[in-house]
């Protein structure tokens, strides 16, 4: 994050601290983290401390895309064979000893019905995300920008669109809409040596899918899984690694392996269908379009919620065959199940196109790994990431409260002996007004230490103004979500909306009869 130095004074200038420190303390601490006495905590932070790093001296971000995009097409050719799998395998294939696969299938799609449904109640419901589509770059990507303007869907997402009340948001706002095939592929830093493949969706595919998505979220709270609170899988990690009696597992490109026949198989067939509607059936990627086997990217609105739904409900269906009773528990891909059926599960889960990965998968021995929590026996020994160089204020801030945060993991924030010494040397060079932040809010804006800080870095940000028309409609449908209200009531003369002088509102009124009027500015 870079950052200005802001301060409570309007009368002061602020003072740009976007230039390069002085001192690249990188050096300095992988000096030290070579100086840390032995110890499991010790010796796991030693290992992968710069196993992120990136710069100007490790691989080029070209190369980092190329190696991205292979694996993510290698992945495709794997999915290619799950679904030539899916639409071959027999019903009384054995799956596992004395399990067949029809009925492993029926199991499977029984308690996926028995949590979302066959239908959801109303496939209306739908958002804009904060992050960039085809037809927008991250900086124009502000959910009240993307209801005004041109907007991109698939021919098949805007037939389920036009079926909708969200249509009638066109009768306040000038929205133009272009046809698209799908989405586009780009690529973000993983660590030194590879990119992450995430792709950009069209506007109104993922307005809906983020609609689907939140409705197979709530519906898995209902359950028992809630996808609000990574720390209940990092407790049941921790409980692992002293126990042994639940195992961890995180699989290789998740969801990049979630075929299409898999989700034809398993998923109601309702669901199935509107979910295929409203899905990129292509990708472009470097200007060629590529026919998806899989059957949604990391960057689709549903996709996140859609295989923690699957994973659960593979997992429960080889439990029930394999007569194991324990916690089962997902967050994504990460999996946690009893330890005494890790062999079975993953068989299952090889066999429907999945990979756990063998460095982050644990069912023996004393270290457990889920959400980012790290445990050996019982211990809380999470290590922290430098992922840049630390030549900036805002990096210098952040690597300094992760040591403390670290130092003092699972009794306080005080820094043991080992980490006072370079702490106190590289706090020194941090601007006194900001010392004295606290553990939760100071991230890479003030420094973790006693006192109150007198001033906060603050990212930089385009003070834009953002269209009338897009802040009201944005406003009016989390209000319909929450009240579960239709986006614009029969009650509500819709030609006077239309009508509103947007740019001359003064302020936002709710009424009982379900809406939100605009008055206009005297």
């Amino acid at each position: 994050m870079t950052g200005i130095l802001e301060r409570r004074s309007r009368k002061s200038p602020q003072l740009d601290k976007n230039e390069i420190l002085p001192t690249d303390y990188t050096a300095i601490v992988d000096d030290w983290v070579k100086t840390l006495s032995s110890s499991p905590k010790n010796d796991y932070l030693k290992r992968v401390i710069f196993e992120k790093f990136v710069d100007k001296t490790t691989v080029p971000p070209e190369v980092r895309k190329e190696r991205a995009i292979a694996k993510w097409l290698s992945m495709e050719a794997v999915n290619k064979e799950t679904n030539l799998r899916m639409l071959t395998t027999p019903d009384d294939a054995v799956l596992l000893s004395e399990v067949r696969f029809g009925p492993f299938v029926e199991k499977c799609r029984d308690i996926i019905a028995s949590i979302i449904g066959d239908m959801p109640p109303d496939m209306t419901s739908g958002s804009f995300s904060g992050g960039a589509s085809t037809s927008r770059a991250r900086t124009r990507s502000n959910p009240a920008e993307k209801y005004v303007g041109k907007a991109h869907s698939t021919r098949a997402c805007l037939n389920v669109f036009d079926q909708t009340e969200y249509e009638s948001w066109f009768e306040i706002s000038p929205l133009s809409l272009e046809m698209v095939g799908g989405a586009n592929m780009f690529t973000v830093p993983k660590n030194a040596l590879i990119d992450r493949v995430a792709c950009k969706e069209p506007d109104i595919n993922m307005f809906l899918q983020k609609g689907a998505g939140t409705h197979i979220r709530r519906a898995l709270r209902r359950k028992g899984v809630n996808l609000q609170d990574q720390s209940i899988n990092r407790m049941l990690a921790q409980r692992g690694s002293n126990s042994g009696d639940l195992a961890t597992l995180d699989l290789s490109s998740a969801s990049d392996t979630v075929s299409y026949e898999l989700v034809s198989l398993l998923m109601p067939t309702l669901w199935f269908s509107y979910l295929n509607s409203i899905r990129s059936p292509e990708i472009r990627i470097a200007g060629e379009h590529h026919s998806c086997e899989m059957f949604s990217s990391m960057g689709n609105g549903f996709t996140f919620e859609l295989e923690s739904l699957l994973f659960y409900a593979l997992a429960r269906t080889t439990a029930y065959f394999t007569r194991t009773k324990g916690i089962v528990s997902v967050y994504g891909d990460d999996i946690i199940i009893p330890s005494r059926m890790d062999k079975a599960f993953r068989h299952i889960l090889f066999y429907f196109g999945f990979s756990p990965n063998p460095d982050k998968s644990f069912s023996e021995g004393p270290f457990r790994e889920s959400c980012g929590g790290h445990y050996w026996n019982g211990c809380d020994i999470t290590p922290f990431f430098v992922r840049r160089p630390i030549n900036r204020l805002s990096e210098l801030l952040l690597f300094l409260n992760n040591l403390r945060i670290w130092s003092g993991r699972g009794e306080s924030v005080f820094l043991d002996d080992e980490a006072w010494p370079l702490w106190s040397l590289l706090a020194q060079d941090v601007p006194p007004c900001l010392k004295g932040g606290d553990l939760v809010s100071s991230g890479c804006q003030q420094l973790i230490s006693p006192g109150n800080p007198r001033k906060r870095l603050k990212p930089l940000t385009n003070d834009k103004t953002l269209p009338e028309e897009g802040k009201y409609l944005a406003t009016l449908n989390k209000i319909q979500d929450r009240s579960e209200t239709p986006f614009l009531s029969e009650s509500v003369d819709k030609t006077v909306l239309s009508k509103c002088r947007f740019a001359n509102a003064k302020k936002w009124t709710w009424h009982s009869c379900g809406m939100l009027f605009l008055e206009e500015a005297a």
